[in-house]
């Protein structure tokens, strides 16, 4: 089963899949998490040491080769793995950066998406930007605004795929938000096993 999780920064997605895939291992299921970056925030922080703001194409350019290059490894490895598949980040979140960044969806990523196995649900971990901003100031990692939050968050609902995503609140503390997910796994795989 392939679980895609995709939000805004700080809305928990990479510590919700590690979460969901350690209980499902000590559980004694069979589960592996992959991560879809596309250096963002290496990206960012080497701008802030060189003190330069890098051109929107040029900074789509770059994380969609990257996150072009690591969705396509992951499938891969998916395709051969017999258990609970995670997904950390995917295609989706590229495009909703070129809607907030006013570039147009252009016609790769969203042939991919149709291209590529169909995850059994894309999880979107719904937060508040003002919580989500409160998270990334305590982790001090990243640089989003709270302006960001709020057009990235507005760019995912504008999305045409944004109607067959699970939305699940995440305003709420980690422990909870992965009970959650791991009920809405949990359905998933209930349906999927009804199929068969």
């Amino acid at each position: 089963m392939l679980i895609v999780l995709t939000g805004i920064d700080g809305s928990g997605k990479s510590t919700a899949a590690s979460a969901l895939v350690s209980d499902a291992l000590a559980e004694g299921q069979d589960a592996l998490l992959l991560s879809n970056h596309a250096g963002r925030r290496s990206m960012s922080v080497l701008a802030a040491r060189l003190g330069v703001q890098w051109p929107p194409r040029l900074a789509d350019a770059i994380e969609t080769t990257f996150r072009v290059v690591n969705v396509l490894i992951s499938h891969a490895r998916a395709s051969r793995f017999d258990g609970l598949v995670v997904m950390d980040r995917h295609l989706f979140c590229q495009l909703a950066l070129r809607e907030v960044r006013g570039l147009p969806r252009g016609h790769l990523l969203p042939w991919l998406i149709s291209a590529l196995p169909a995850p059994d649900a894309v999880i979107h971990l719904d937060v508040e930007p003002e919580l989500a901003h409160q998270r990334i100031v305590a982790r001090g990692t990243d640089a989003e605004t709270l302006a960001d939050l709020v057009a990235l968050r507005d760019a995912y609902r504008s999305m045409p795929e944004y109607p067959d995503f699970v939305e699940l609140d995440a305003d709420c503390p980690p422990a909870e938000v992965v009970a959650r997910l791991a009920r809405i796994v949990s359905a998933n795989a209930a349906i999927r096993q009804s199929a068969v």
